[in-house]
């Protein structure tokens, strides 16, 4: 029978498969088990690349290569290595970690390979990105001139943030760390959240998709999850991975919240890796390897030429020590720092920011004039009060000495209910603003209620050109 078919058959797609079709095979064997570390005599691999070990009982697991010594590679394995003996055969996969992503991933729970752990069923995806990938170039980077709303209050008119912009959330254990973080992702004004749980205890994972996040607030979320127990391969690679998602849905046009809990886990993850793996320690027992991953890491959150992503990231502070080398790290990579006060805390504060230690780089950008007026004049009411906390508390202060500690001392409890949120007590940007223009006496007009009042403001070109002209 003759066809009647005229056209021509597309075969691009299929050669390009064939052409990057791996036809060898390399492998090798399991040669010893080492704590946190699988070794084998090959197979051929490079860092970073994926292999299959094939236990005798038919089960696979999955192993990534951390190192290469001679003919030794050593493999973190992502899973318990339990079964593993000696001749295992090794399978070099030829691929690094790439992380499955689509739109279909919201409302969805995955692990650290980026499969679902919901009970939702199968993904199909619509592409893939890589795990670990670089930054964008500073000249893909557009700028940050608009601002995002948090939801929370004290940061939303005192620590405004740019869409785009990088903060730390640094705090001591139980402070109220992941209790920002749901707050922040159920009344956020992005279009995605994307979060990582990294580390976390499992009974926490469950209470905060259902107690924190709630179902409007995982409609629109995505969370990439590697809890306590799971291998430090693991927790490693679940912060690249929800920083991955985070990418796809940037390049997508996407205003993208990412939030992740929490980069101390990610370093404690890696020193693990790499004094498995003979690193030398060098501050307080963290290898160089750690100093070096985590700029990399925040670097890939932020702007490009296409959409944006806003970043937040907790930071387990040991000890309440500010100046541990992990905080500080952080703290010089970002663009902002927002500290959680223990005192506060104690004291019934919640959110328990710490205004005047805390700083967003980038809110002159996004807030106009007023604005900036009413924030200077709350710090400095703040920065007095506190100055002289001590003789207002013990009565030796005498109202009258001086004016700028009374307006302190009668704005102080007007404040302190301002910055005070409940933790289901919505607050959007409006609101907020009223009520910081009552609280300061400054009025600030609605014309910066948008998102971008900074361009309300008329440049330094713009003042010299009308000044030209009034002077003609």
């Amino acid at each position: 029978m003759k066809s009647t078919y005229t056209g021509e058959f597309n075969f691009s797609k299929y050669l390009e498969k064939v052409i990057d079709a791996e036809t060898i095979l390399y492998t090798g064997r399991v040669t010893a088990v080492r704590g946190l570390e699988v070794e084998s005599e090959g197979p051929r691999s490079v860092i970073g690349e994926m292999c299959i070990i094939k236990l005798q009982n038919g089960v696979v697991l999955q192993a990534e290569v951390v190192g290469l010594d001679d003919k030794i590679v050593h493999l973190a394995p992502f899973g318990e290595t339990k079964g593993i003996e000696v001749g295992c055969e090794v399978v070099a996969t030829g691929q690094t970690l790439m992380v499955p992503v689509g739109k279909n991933l919201l409302g969805r729970m995955l692990n650290v390979t980026g499969h679902p752990c919901d009970d939702k069923g199968e993904l199909v995806p619509e592409t893939y990105y890589p795990a670990v990938a670089n930054p964008p170039s500073p000249n893909e980077r557009t700028d940050i001139n608009r601002r995002i709303t948090t939801g929370v209050r004290s940061i939303d008119s005192l620590l405004t943030v740019g869409k785009g912009q990088r903060l730390g959330i640094f705090a001591g254990s139980g402070v109220g760390k992941s209790t920002m973080l749901s707050i922040i992702a159920r009344n956020t004004n992005a279009d995605v959240n994307v979060i990582g749980l990294i580390g976390e205890r499992g009974r926490e994972v469950l209470d905060f998709v259902k107690r924190d996040l709630g179902e409007e607030g995982m409609k629109r979320s995505v969370l990439v999850v590697a809890t306590s127990d799971e291998p430090s391969i693991c927790r490693l690679r679940a912060a690249q991975v929800c920083t991955a998602i985070a990418e796809y849905f940037r390049d997508q046009g996407k205003d993208v919240m990412l939030m992740m809990d929490s980069v101390t886990r990610f370093a404690h993850a890696q020193r693990e890796i790499g004094l498995a793996n003979g690193e030398p320690a060098a501050q307080k027992g963290y290898p160089p390897s750690v100093f070096d991953m985590i700029p990399k890491l925040l670097e890939r959150s932020g702007t490009n030429l296409k959409g944006s992503i806003t970043a937040f990231y907790t930071v387990l502070v040991d000890g309440d020590d500010m100046n541990e080398p992990i905080t500080d790290k952080v703290r010089g990579t970002l663009d902002g720092h927002i500290v959680l006060s223990r005192k506060l805390a104690q004291a019934n504060h919640y959110p328990a920011v710490d205004i005047l230690q805390s700083v967003s780089r980038l809110s002159r950008r996004v807030t106009g004039m007023q604005t900036r007026k009413a924030v200077g004049q709350t710090r400095a009411w703040m920065a007095t009060y506190q100055e002289n906390e001590t003789m207002i508390s013990a009565g030796i202060y005498q109202k009258g000495n001086s004016t700028s500690i009374d307006e302190a001392i009668d704005k102080h409890e007007a404040i302190e209910e301002f910055l005070k949120q409940d933790e289901y007590e919505p607050c959007p940007m409006e609101e907020t603003l009223k009520k910081f223009s009552e609280l300061t006496g400054i009025d600030i007009p609605e014309d910066e209620y948008v998102e971008n009042p900074a361009s309300l403001i008329p440049s330094t070109a713009q003042i010299v050109d009308a000044s030209k002209r009034y002077t003609e």
